[in-house]
């Protein structure tokens, strides 16, 4: 067992007060509601009733507890929860059988010439979404194979069909208006530019870098090849986005412990949320960016800040350690978070090497 990160905000809590807060954690995390005084005693806490509600009150006062109903007990507040997390949880390994279903189920795609990208996603997503409760969510690759040839070519006075050829072999076709004026010459010298520019290089590059590039096409184009070449830039890089797929599989599950009318409309919420693919692949390609398995409670996410959820998710990689995307779930903030991050890292792990086979 390890901490998953040190939390300097436990240094503001007493060696009482932290035992207090982690149980009273614990045991919503279990069970789902609130927890009251005499639950921490049958724990072990060898306090009074009363010196564990004045504790629990503090630690209410400090808005790391909530009372969520008329009832005493107390439930943890989204602070609550990332600082739990952040500082008190203990992460262990993958269960052994587990582990052997995922090993089963997905990673016998990597021996299967009729399994592709997309099945093993559906997969993934299926098997992390029923192994871990909640939703399982992942995002499509972004396709980075290196630019082979660019070329703009004339449809007509006011139009223009912008090629790119991919070293993969894949031709991506873009139609795009054209000012008046812009002759067969200025169709070639931003051909030219790009391929100059581009050649080699994956799209992914490209965009990251298209504010350089377009810059320094104003300073070696005339005016209107320059406008092209960031129209050209815009066209493929923005496509490449919309056409990723975004796969959620097990939304079934997240009604499974609505026990309240607050709950089901949090649901109800999340089920919109859902359905906002840019944002949710946005979301995903943010978690891209950490190194392991990243954790968003409530609010710090825009998205989820309404329905009150919780998203775990971790990159998964090629064996060069490129990022290829990633997967995660989503559910209510009172996730088993300790069973659920080894759950999801090992998913992940497993549907990078798979993927990783695939493309070479």
């Amino acid at each position: 067992m390890s901490l998953l990160y040190p939390s300097a905000g436990l240094a503001t809590l007493d060696t009482r007060a932290r035992d207090i807060f982690r149980r009273v954690v614990e045991t919503y995390l279990e069970t789902g509601e609130p927890v009251g005084s005499h639950a921490i005693q049958k724990a072990g806490v060898q306090l009074s009733s009363a010196s564990i509600r004045n504790t629990m009150q503090q630690l209410t006062l400090a808005g790391l507890l909530a009372s969520p109903h008329t009832s005493a007990g107390r439930a943890p507040t989204h602070a609550g929860l990332r600082l739990f997390v952040d500082g008190l949880l203990e992460v262990g390994d993958i269960g052994q059988e587990e582990r052997r279903e995922i090993d089963t189920r997905l990673a016998g795609m990597g021996h299967s010439h009729g399994a592709n990208v997309e099945e093993a996603l559906e997969t993934a997503s299926s098997l992390l979404s029923g192994l871990a409760g909640g939703a399982g969510i992942v995002a499509s690759p972004v396709r980075e194979a290196g630019v082979r040839h660019v070329e703009f070519v004339a449809l007509g006075s006011d139009q223009a069909l912008a090629v790119l050829v991919a070293d993969d072999g894949t031709v991506e076709n873009r139609l795009m208006p054209l000012s008046a004026g812009v002759t067969p010459s200025t169709l070639q010298e931003a051909s030219n530019f790009l391929n100059h520019r581009l050649k080699g290089r994956s799209l992914v590059d490209a965009r990251q870098e298209m504010r350089t590039e377009v810059d320094t096409a104003r300073r070696d184009l005339d005016e209107a090849a320059a406008r092209l070449v960031e129209q050209g830039l815009a066209a493929w890089t923005g496509a490449g986005e919309r056409d990723r797929s975004l796969i959620v599989r097990g939304r079934g599950n997240l009604l499974q412990d609505a026990r309240a009318s607050e709950d089901l409309e949090r649901v109800r919420v999340l089920f919109d949320d859902l359905e906002q693919k840019e944002q949710l692949i946005g979301l995903l390609d943010d978690v891209g960016e950490a190194q392991g398995v990243r954790i968003y409670i409530g609010a710090e996410t825009r998205l989820f800040s309404l329905s009150g959820s919780a998203v775990i998710a971790a990159p998964y990689m090629s064996g060069r350690q490129r990022v290829l995307g990633a997967i995660g779930v989503i559910g209510p903030a009172r996730l088993n978070y300790a069973r659920v991050i080894p759950l999801v890292d090992y998913t992940a792990r497993v549907l990078g090497r798979i993927l990783d086979g695939q493309e070479t």
